[in-house]
């Protein structure tokens, strides 16, 4: 293979162009109130906060992004005690409805206003406002990779290829100036803008079962970009992270790659194809010598020397001309034309697979297994050479590529106790892997306030428990207003479930009902932060019923009926139905928690809990822990009482849209989803609810189902649980 299909096409005008805006943008935006890392200001505000922490005075810091997708803010409070300690993170896509949103963060803002509020604090008592990217680093990296393929990058300026780098400045100052208005200082606060995989590489170990460990440990940030590349690798002890190496490129990016081709071949838009896609690639031929297409595939990417990984110019055309011309001739040869933007979401163009008629496009599913393999050979590549080199036993993933559960979990299997004895010589020693809840940009937003925090003497706050930081709790009359509002949907008003008894009674209601085959809601306290539902906003449905998986995802959410449903489990019962690696056993198997990594069925499962299983017999498992979520625990042990499985599928509470964060949002869901049975809310207060779909009037929905449920559960149970008329 040439070696010139692995460079840029003009190296040294890419270079030049970088060098020579970098400083422009660097004398520039300070003008405006944003500022690097290197500049005066930054320095002298980093002195002020180290002398503040020495004195022992709590500090709050905000990280926030605003102009690419998942725009957001974030609040820590940092103590020389407890070190960083996490308060809230405000996506804004929750607020908007829109996934992925990448415009100002206004309801994130005006929610972080409320949340200092409620402690007595205001906007100004903040004492820095860090954001997700390093504006100046970004702006001139992008100039350097169109620099870098003159003439045909040029269409890489198109507003709808590159338009994220002025909107996100712009959105930026926009925040500034809010914030200032807002606090009354009459001026834009300052920015102080934080290397982008600076902010998921501290975040992402801080909040990990290592960081206290006292062992070294490694971190990789692999995504579509940040502001100086798309790989990155570090190493941490305490404290202490020091970048050990950068690709140096947008272009060589893991990210991009998987994003365009699971679009591009699967039919879904950038951003939402990749995880169908993982999805999707169970159904093919996951054998990399027979894969019709996997050895065809495998020259797209050039494995080299200490961990370096490189994307084929004469294959991968989409760094030059994006969406224009994504494929060269010789890739179009390989996989066929691919879908453009204008024909994403079609019917027509997107992946079929349906198992319960054997229709299934193997020929597309195999092309999905082989790019899914491509990737997994690429994370192997730079893993071993980061253990070989470093000899750690501890890897934190994380980067947009770490939602990839399935490549996560293959390394796993692959850096076992023998890897290290053959290798390294280690008995007993085997790689011990963490991801975050949050490994996309949720969690770089995050990450600007550790970075910056740490950075400046503050140490790692606790590890991780649970992911409910987005937003606030919602009250009983917010909940009620919004039931009332609406005439096509029905209510009880049950008791206050912050009682054990009665929160006993509510999780033994629910778990008849699913037991019954019926599908419900749950939305409780403050909402899941990052792409995962994790209970707090979950539709749950019986998992023993291999029915359950077609039903949902045909009469419920509305999508493709080969997605997987993943399973919610007590801790004992994930370990007798999964195979949970001793290679994510710290802190109890923590790692389970959050729907980052999948696990092997044991035997039994599939008999036990089928609508749970994928097609490879993996699932993406959730731990659910008393500690965390008292109300989805009950439930579940009230599941094992009744259906003999401490198990239930739990899904995000939605359709078509991110995961819900309102009451309102909640209900709007209920409506359109006609086959979603009944929706429990409860209060700030404690205060539940049970709603239903009144539009449905067959006996198998609507209110008389409700009513048979309720009926059902009362003769079983002798229970009075119910405290108003409906509503």
């Amino acid at each position: 293979m040439h070696a010139d299909s692995f460079t840029p096409t003009h190296p040294r005008l890419g270079k030049f162009v970088y060098k020579t805006s970098l400083p422009v943008l660097e004398k520039l935006l300070p003008a405006v109130g944003w500022y690097r890392e290197n500049h005066p200001y930054t320095k002298q505000q980093a002195a002020n906060f180290r002398t503040r922490l020495e004195k022992g005075e709590p500090i709050f810091l905000a990280g926030f992004h605003s102009g690419s997708h998942n725009a957001g803010l974030a609040l820590v409070k940092v103590t020389q005690k407890n070190g960083v300690e996490l308060l809230a993170n405000n996506e804004e896509e929750r607020f908007q409805g829109i996934k992925h949103y990448d415009r100002f963060p206004v309801h994130s803002l005006e929610t972080l206003i409320h949340q200092l509020s409620a402690t007595g604090r205001k906007p100004e008592d903040v004492f820095a406002y860090l954001e997700a990217f390093d504006q100046a680093g970004f702006i001139a990296f992008n100039m350097r990779l169109i620099g870098e393929e003159i003439p045909k990058s040029f269409s890489l300026l198109s507003r709808s290829a590159w338009s994220h780098a002025p909107d996100s400045l712009v959105n930026v100052l926009k925040v500034s100036a809010t914030l200032g208005e807002r606090s009354g200082i009459g001026r834009k606060v300052p920015i102080i803008g934080q290397n982008h995989h600076g902010n998921h590489a501290y975040f992402s170990y801080a909040v990990s079962p290592f960081a206290h460990s006292g062992e070294t440990t490694i971190i990789t940030v692999i995504d579509g970009n940040g502001d100086d590349g798309s790989i990155s690798c570090f190493l941490a002890r305490g404290r202490s992270i020091k970048r050990l190496y950068s690709n140096d490129s947008f272009y060589d990016s893991l990210g991009t790659m998987y994003r365009i081709l699971s679009a591009s071949q699967g039919g879904w838009k950038p951003l939402s194809s990749e995880g169908r896609y993982m999805g999707a690639a169970a159904w093919g031929n996951m054998d990399r010598e027979s894969n019709p297409f996997y050895e065809k595939i495998r020259p797209l990417i050039f494995l080299g020397d200490e961990g370096r990984v490189l994307l084929n110019r004469s294959l991968a055309n989409w760094q030059r001309q994006g969406w224009v011309r994504p494929y060269t001739p010789r890739l179009e040869a390989i996989l066929g034309p691919p879908i453009l933007l204008d024909g994403l979401w079609n019917p027509d163009n997107v992946i079929k697979i349906d198992a319960t008629s054997d229709n299934i496009d193997q020929n597309r599913v195999d092309k999905a297994a082989a790019i899914q393999m491509l990737f997994e050979d690429a994370l192997v590549h730079i893993i071993r050479n980061l253990v070989l080199k470093t000899g750690s036993s501890r890897l934190v993933l994380t980067g947009g590529t770490a939602l990839n559960c399935v490549a996560n979990s293959k390394l796993l299997e692959i850096f076992d106790e023998d890897f290290y004895e053959r290798h390294l010589g280690k008995k007993s020693t085997r790689l011990n892997i963490w991801v975050p809840p949050t490994p996309g940009d949720q969690g770089a937003v995050i990450g600007a306030a550790y970075q910056f925090a740490m950075k400046n003497g503050a140490s790692p706050g606790a590890p991780l428990q649970h992911a409910f930081y987005c937003g606030g709790s919602y009250t009983s009359r917010e909940i009620v207003a919004g039931l009332a509002a609406v005439e096509d949907v029905g209510y009880l008003h049950l008791n206050n479930v912050h009682e054990p008894r009665t929160m006993a009674k509510l999780a033994d209601l629910m778990a008849f009902m699913v037991s019954r085959n019926a599908i419900i809601g749950i939305y409780q306290g403050r909402s899941e932060t990052g792409p995962r539902a994790l209970g707090h906003r979950s539709i749950l449905a019986n998992p023993c019923n291999p029915h359950t998986l077609t039903q949902l995802n045909r009469q419920v959410k509305f999508r493709e009926i080969f997605r997987p449903l993943a399973p919610m489990a007590t801790y004992a019962a994930a370990k007798k139905y999964f195979a949970l690696s001793d290679g994510a056993s710290c802190l109890q198997h923590n790692a389970y928690n959050y729907m980052v990594l999948t696990a092997q069925a044991r035997p039994e499962a599939y008999q036990a809990i089928p609508a749970v299983i994928h097609k490879d017999g993996t699932a993406r498992v959730q731990v659910v822990r008393r500690e965390v979520d008292p109300l989805s625990h009950a439930f579940l042990v009230a599941m094992g009482v009744r259906l003999g499985v401490e198990v239930s599928v739990n899904t995000s509470l939605n359709i078509g849209s991110p995961i819900v964060q309102t009451p309102v949002q909640a209900i709007e869901t209920l409506r359109r989803a006609r086959a979603l049975d009944g929706l429990f809310l409860v209060g700030e207060e404690g205060d539940a609810y049970l709603a239903w779909n009144k539009q449905v009037s067959s006996p198998n929905g609507g209110t008389m189902r409700i009513n048979a449920l309720l009926s059902a559960w009362r003769d079983d149970t002798g229970a009075a649980f119910l405290h108003t008329s409906p509503g």
